[in-house]
């Protein structure tokens, strides 16, 4: 499943002097840059000290967060999977976390399949799928639990997965209290 958006890294921390091609010399070791962008402030042209990079696969972009951490100009910066511009101003979209919400789960979908399908993220602890207390029937939604923040990201950039023939949601999932 190749998407964009998977190959998109936000990177955070970076010294005041690191410019675009010194953020483009350290992550093109991990594969083929296609964008690498230090965000300035419009009015003084100086770095707000974050930027993105962009590789040209998915596999590079796993790479490159795979090789975590990284020091950029004597930095240590943090890399994460950049959130879609439509998605950033939606609560949780930048929180780290390990669970997702899945929502549209039909009566045929089980929680093993639910780990199949989200082990090409990366390593899956546990699937849920959430019961009636009293009648045991299936409530339609469930949660998957990741072992990094990393495959939670990566899951949770594609916003509607195919499972079982069946359409569903995913979002990363926040505690009210963060919200």
């Amino acid at each position: 499943m190749e998407n964009s958006q998977l190959c998109k890294l936000s990177i955070g921390g970076l010294n005041v002097q690191t410019t675009e091609a010194g953020l483009r010399e350290h992550f093109a070791a991990y594969g083929t840059l296609t964008d690498c962008v230090v965000v300035l402030n419009p009015q003084t042209k100086r770095s707000r000290c974050f930027g993105f990079v962009t590789y040209s696969a998915v596999e590079e972009a796993d790479a490159a967060m795979a090789a975590s951490p990284h020091a950029v100009d004597g930095n240590s910066v943090e890399l994460k999977r950049a959130v879609s511009r439509e998605d950033s101003a939606k609560p949780g979209a930048h929180a780290k976390v390990k669970k997702l919400f899945v929502g549209g789960l039909k009566g045929d979908v089980g929680e093993g399949d639910l780990v199949q399908h989200f082990s090409q993220f990366g390593p899956v602890e546990k699937a849920e799928i959430i019961a009636d207390k009293q009648s045991g029937k299936k409530r339609g939604f469930g949660f998957v639990y990741f072992q990094n923040h990393d495959a939670a990201d990566k899951a949770a950039v594609v916003k509607f997965h195919p499972i079982q023939g069946h359409r569903v949601e995913v979002k990363k999932a926040v505690p009210k209290e963060d919200i």
